[in-house]
């Protein structure tokens, strides 16, 4: 860590002003977190989270679309975190349906080979896991087999918080596991400072000051910080099979509007393994009624502890909102970690 304090202390001597940036991934904070990274900050410099959290941007219409396939007595798989997530009437942990846990939708797949009952796999994730969902489909699974395509793309939400301005925010850290898939391209067009950071500690740090020394030089371009995983065009294949299989469509997520063509969904000669059509199912808009206040964490405009049923009412015991239950949700990152509110 003695680099890390040597570049904590280049940024101190740089800040000259209140500075926000924001990452847009649950991997970053728990670095952040994990290591104390704010305590070696000047108080003038925020860094705040934005939806980088792919369990906590789901909408609840989409947990209850889910809920209706387990009542439906269709067998659902899932990733881990989504088990505890509240819908409108309970949880997947809760439903009392055949719901399993599996480590990705090739798991999914073996599980609708083995069985003639209907398998549909909830489809969370950005970038970093589309391509191997389209990878699966093309691959020509079972037809008992179908996907609840819950894809979220971060570039068209990034512009909806650069439009509304409300987390006053001079920069990004860009996040290093999906622009090891897109590269950084598409984000050229936002005119603030970017960089691409890894998940180290030092590269975490060296994120920041090159953040810093871009506001200070009143300069904005993307700087990568992580050229070990990270290339500008990223991985051709993996986002040419993502588009053979995908396209963008207007979605909701949790705590924003809906954002033109911030999601994916199966192209028409794939939507026999669309589990929205297949069961013709609605993805509902729900309002919210607790004093949950994840949609503000995900917009940028509140930490966790401003939350007052922050570790009182909702624990990962007993969540309220999503943020509590993902492993990449800030609210359960700072219960883990004890994180302080800056």
């Amino acid at each position: 860590m003695a680099i890390g304090k040597e570049i904590s202390e280049k940024i101190n001597d740089l800040v000259d002003r209140d500075y926000a940036f924001m990452h847009i991934c649950g991997t970053h904070e728990a670095a952040i977190a994990r290591h104390g990274l704010r305590s070696l900050l000047p108080a003038r410099l925020k860094i705040v989270m934005g939806p980088g959290c792919p369990v906590c941007i789901t909408p609840q219409g989409e947990i209850d679309a889910a809920l209706d396939l387990v009542e439906r007595g269709v067998i659902l798989a899932t990733y881990g975190d989504l088990l505890r997530v509240p819908g409108s009437a309970g949880s997947l942990e809760s439903s009392g349906g055949d719901v399993r846990v599996v480590q990705g939708v090739h798991k999914a797949v073996e599980i609708a080979k083995g069985t003639d009952k209907e398998v549909v796999f909830i489809s969370v994730g950005f970038e970093t896991t589309a391509p191997t969902v389209a990878a699966t489909i093309l691959s020509k699974p079972p037809q008992n087999f179908s996907i609840l395509s819950c894809h979220r793309l971060v570039p068209p939400a990034m512009k909806w918080l650069l439009e509304q301005g409300e987390a006053h925010l001079q920069g990004f850290m860009l996040p290093g596991h999906v622009c090891t898939v897109t590269g950084y391209q598409d984000y050229e067009q936002f005119p603030v400072p970017q960089v691409v950071a890894g998940f180290e500690a030092e590269d975490i740090l060296l994120g920041l000051l090159m953040l810093v020394q871009q506001v200070r030089a009143g300069a904005h371009r993307i700087d990568n910080a992580y050229p070990r995983a990270v290339c500008r065009e990223g991985n051709p294949k993996a986002k040419a099979l993502m588009y053979q299989v995908f396209e963008t469509a207007d979605v909701e997520w949790r705590g924003f509007p809906v954002i033109p063509a911030s999601g994916l969904r199966l192209k028409k000669e794939f939507e026999h393994y669309d589990a929205q059509k297949k069961f013709e199912i609605e993805f509902k808009k729900v309002s919210k009624h607790t004093a949950c206040i994840c949609d503000k964490v995900l917009r940028g405009i509140a930490q966790p502890s401003e939350c007052r049923l922050f570790d009182r009412v909702c624990t990962p015991r007993t969540p309220v909102g999503p943020c509590m239950v993902s492993h990449e949700g800030a609210c359960k990152i700072w219960h883990t970690y004890k994180e302080k509110h800056q």
